[in-house]
């Protein structure tokens, strides 16, 4: 059954392609113009220089001034603190990239994995404060990038609860797992091309995710329905489209929704950088619809005050 909706989508997807060629070309350089001027400048550098702190083994250094109240209230590793840290920072999807990449070089263990899996992949404060804020003061709501930042952050916590909860997850050893004996030496020159590729399949996916929207744009009658579903689909062009077409509000609760659900094109995003059967994209995808869930009850909540 799965199989045969995969392939029907693939074979509708393919025809709507061919049927409106310049649809296409429009949702696909909107994406690529996306992709270039927003993700990469914004994610390349860290990805490359989180890599480069991995590689010649400085997460302790950097990682120190904030490792005491992580351990507190998250019970993380040093390693697994710098997942989290670089998962805040740096946005979707690298907080999954760097899990993925400790559980395989073996230094967090699968438990710590799948909970930091839960509550390290989130947007960045600069997409927050950036873009996101910028599109919602355009909408006329004002100054709120505060409860924009708190409808989105605060949620973590109870993530990190009821993650604790599914997991079995307590706390982490007061040292690292030390990594494997045998490795091999880091290379920056293989680190980079590692990097470009990853971003180069971020940058695929954004673009097919930006023809779909396209297509939700012209084709729905109904701009709130668009909207919503844009959201859905893609974070940065839904937000366009929910303060474009919703009152304040909606638009708040809805927008604060998107931006910590993800997206579907972020989950592909992250399913793409895991590379490890043993991290589950379906408990990430509902860890994500549940902070989507949240963050919208909370932004709710202070549109009251």
């Amino acid at each position: 059954m799965k199989k045969s909706v995969g392939r029907l989508l693939a074979v509708l997807f393919l025809l709507f392609l061919i049927l409106n060629p310049s649809l296409s070309a429009k949702g696909a350089a909107d994406g690529l113009a996306l992709w270039g001027n927003a993700v990469v400048p914004a994610l390349l550098p860290f990805m490359i220089g989180t890599g480069v702190v991995v590689g010649l083994q400085a997460t302790d250094l950097l990682i120190r001034p904030v490792f005491p109240i992580l351990k507190r209230f998250f019970g993380l590793s040093s390693d697994g603190a710098f997942v989290m840290v670089c998962g805040l920072l740096c946005g979707y999807p690298m907080g999954a990239k760097l899990d993925g990449e400790f559980l395989n070089g073996g230094r967090i263990s699968l438990r710590q994995s799948r909970y930091l899996l839960a509550i390290c992949s989130h947007p960045s404060p600069m997409f927050l404060l950036g873009y996101t804020a910028a599109q919602l003061k355009e909408a006329g709501t004002g100054n709120c990038a505060l409860p924009l930042l708190a409808s989105v952050y605060l949620p973590i916590f109870l993530l990190s609860f009821l993650s604790k909860k599914r997991y079995g997850w307590t706390s982490a050893p007061t040292k690292n797992i030390p990594p494997p004996s045998k490795t091999a030496p880091f290379s920056f020159d293989r680190h980079m091309m590692s990097s470009f590729e990853t971003m180069i399949r971020i940058g695929g996916y954004i673009m097919l995710f930006s023809i779909a929207s396209a297509y939700l744009e012209h084709f729905l009658s109904s701009p709130v329905v668009s909207a919503v579903l844009m959201g859905i689909l893609e974070i940065t062009t839904g937000i366009r489209a929910l303060c474009a077409s919703m009152p304040t509000k909606a638009c708040l609760p809805l927008t604060a929704a998107a931006v910590s659900f993800g997206g579907l094109s972020g989950i592909f995003q992250v399913k793409s950088v895991l590379k490890n059967p043993e991290l589950s994209i379906r408990d990430y995808v509902l860890w994500k619809c549940l902070h989507g869930v949240l963050s919208g009850i909370l932004m709710t909540i202070f549109l009251r005050f």
